[in-house]
């Protein structure tokens, strides 16, 4: 059996294949929200290495299974039908579920009275890069949003995960015993 090659050489002239078959350049919207979400993915490994709890951990795993098939949806070609019916979308039941932890995960936490400086415990510090890629997806993806027919439900889990990732954050510093820094408004 022949061994496959991760180089195919099929992108040295700065394009790439969508889902269906279209080859564009690497320089388009698409690209640039898939690779995003593909970037907060490898964040979330990094977290996930960063905990003890096996809780958090495994459902950051689960997170990081939704962002593939969210990837694969923003890689799809949306010109072509088939690709498109073949496309699998975030489900409204994942929404739910973020919520639920959101509010789990708050329950817990002090009332918030400032802002929060990011930092902390390196697991916060990493929850708190998570949370600020979500948003810069999220961001793309709103831009994206304007020139192709993405589900809503896109951009409301992702919307919901950068809400997660500040909550996991304040609670992964209260785990390792670390103190919030609050920011100190100087300006007055």
């Amino acid at each position: 059996m022949k061994k496959s090659y991760i180089y195919t050489k099929g992108g040295d002239k700065g394009k790439t294949s969508l889902i269906g078959g279209t080859r564009v350049s690497k320089s388009e919207k698409q690209l640039e929200a898939y690779g995003t979400v593909d970037e907060l993915n490898a964040n979330i490994g990094l977290l996930v290495s960063l905990l003890q709890n096996e809780e958090d951990k495994h459902y950051l795993v689960t997170i990081q299974h939704q962002l593939f098939t969210l990837g694969a949806y923003l890689a799809t070609d949306f010109q072509k039908e088939n690709a498109i019916n073949e496309a699998h979308d975030i489900a409204l039941e994942e929404i739910e579920k973020l919520e639920t932890t959101i509010d789990e995960i708050d329950a817990q936490l002090p009332s918030l009275k400032s802002f929060i400086i990011p930092g902390g415990s390196t697991a916060s510090a990493s929850a708190h890069l998570c949370r600020t890629v979500c948003r810069r997806a999220e961001r793309i993806i709103v831009a994206l949003a304007q020139e192709l027919p993405l589900s809503d439900n896109i951009l409301a889990y992702l919307n919901r995960l950068s809400d997660y990732f500040f909550v996991l954050s304040r609670k992964l510093n209260i785990d390792h015993n670390f103190q919030e820094q609050l920011w100190q408004n100087n300006w007055k």
